[in-house]
């Protein structure tokens, strides 16, 4: 536990709630009495672009930016951006990642069959360079909880018995800080997150979600079922999902499904390869891919 302060640095992908988590954690150590200083890099970080955050916090802190092997803990909302992360870590230190991959459409090579040059889940070459590792599903933590946008909250969960703030400062800024109709999901998944066992867990989730890559066991092969909620979709203003399908199958509905506005909807259900492109780079999280029965 870091009693003296610390250096703490979270990154992912656009879209997974990054930023929000460092404020979070910003917000916790104020309430607990720490001087805090936090930097963030975001750039090209909607829905798929790197996203990072550097947050220090001690009893005088003068720069929010740490160094290489510097970090006391790296909190990876995305697998791949934790690898990259890893240089920042200090040895010995822990390294708080989630088993879910978010492949880049350059990397999809076969998008029926699953097959893709995304890095595999290699957590035995891993744990073997970095030791503490606290790896979790918090993607399906969090959809099992009822909330998939919680993926988050249930990572800070792990990381909350590394870092000396009290409960009441946690729940403080977990209430002040996600919207308030998501308080309740929020909290479940970071007690979620926080009652996992480790190294245990690791092990025992990341053998459930090695074949899994955006969700998806590889090899599917079957037609998917898309779900759009009407009420998050932005339809004409964004069009980013009717853009990026590969197999166009999205159109925009000018009827807007009796809303008044335009909507996203399907033209050809039997035709979705479950790439999930539209799911991943949807800014609006109104877009959610099944498996086909």
């Amino acid at each position: 536990m870091m009693q003296d302060g610390g250096s703490i640095l979270l990154i992912g992908v656009g879209g997974q709630g990054v930023v929000l988590a460092s404020a979070i954690v910003a917000d916790a150590a104020l309430r607990a009495g720490w001087d805090v200083k936090q930097s963030e890099v975001h750039g090209m970080s909607q829905r798929g672009g790197v996203v990072s955050s550097h947050l220090r916090f001690g009893r005088r802190v003068h720069s929010p930016l740490i160094e290489a092997g510097q970090a006391d803990a790296v909190v990876a909302v995305e697998w791949n951006e934790g690898l990259r992360a890893l240089p920042y870590l200090r040895r010995g230190g822990p390294l708080v990642i989630n088993l879910q991959r978010t492949v880049p459409p350059g990397a999809c090579r076969d998008r029926l069959g699953g097959a893709t040059t995304y890095p595999a889940l290699a957590l035995d070459a891993l744990l073997s360079e970095v030791g503490d590792v606290r790896a979790c599903d918090a993607m399906e933590i969090a959809s099992r909880i009822g909330s998939p946008k919680a993926q988050n909250s249930v990572l800070l969960g792990v990381l909350a018995p590394l870092l000396p703030f009290p409960d009441e400062a946690w729940r403080g800024s977990l209430d002040d800080h996600v919207p308030r109709a998501t308080v309740a999901a929020n909290e479940k998944a970071f007690a979620a997150g926080r009652a996992l066992g480790f190294p245990a867990e690791t092990l025992a989730q990341a053998a459930r979600a090695a074949a899994a890559t955006n969700g998806y066991a590889q090899g599917r092969g079957r037609a998917a079922r898309l779900e759009i909620t009407e009420a998050w979709c932005k339809g004409r203003a964004c069009e980013i999902c009717v853009r990026v399908c590969p197999e166009r199958i999205l159109a925009i509905d000018s009827a807007g499904g009796g809303r008044g506005a335009d909507t996203v909807r399907v033209l050809r259900d039997d035709a979705c390869t479950g790439c999930r492109l539209c799911e991943l780079l949807c800014p609006d999280f109104a877009i959610a891919v099944h498996e086909g029965a």
